[in-house]
């Protein structure tokens, strides 16, 4: 359904401004850890949810001996662990160490840290607009994504 307003481009050009400038700083960020993208999107997968490795692989969208290998370097930089599920001795759970929580919040800080400069940016009147119309925007979006067989 085409837009008749200026709505729609307009959010996309700010979705397209927020991946560039929030992408740029895990890429630097990931590159100073010695971390590839993949290792940050496990690290974020177990500490958003802890999984197993077919979970975590099927998350990433690599097989299962691609996801072990890569969670092996994970391993050996001391940032998961892999522990024997208590149900089923075969199945490895995945969760982060004390470091590779302190990691995951740095790099979380570090990719959101931009919007506290562009908030310090805005007046209060500007804050509270944009407040509201975000408020509006989380609600609707919620509402789709409890409706996900409706087409968009």
């Amino acid at each position: 359904m085409p837009h008749s307003d200026a709505l729609a481009p307009t959010l996309q050009e700010w979705i397209g401004d927020f991946m560039h400038i929030s992408m740029r700083s895990l890429i630097l960020y990931s590159k100073e850890k010695g971390l590839t993208m993949s290792q940050i999107g496990a690290l974020f997968q177990i500490y958003h949810d802890k999984s197993n490795v077919t979970d975590l692989g099927e998350g990433l969208g690599i097989t299962k001996a691609a996801a072990s290998q890569m969670l092996e370097h994970l391993v050996k930089q001391k940032l998961i662990l892999r522990l024997e599920d208590p149900q089923d001795r075969r199945i490895k759970q995945l969760s982060l160490t004390d470091m590779g929580y302190r990691t995951m919040e740095e790099c979380i800080r570090v990719r959101q840290g931009w919007l506290d400069d562009l908030v310090s940016s805005l007046s209060a009147d500007q804050k509270q607009q944009i407040a509201a119309a975000v408020k509006i925007l989380i609600e609707k979006t919620s509402q789709l994504d409890q409706h996900p067989e409706l087409e968009r």
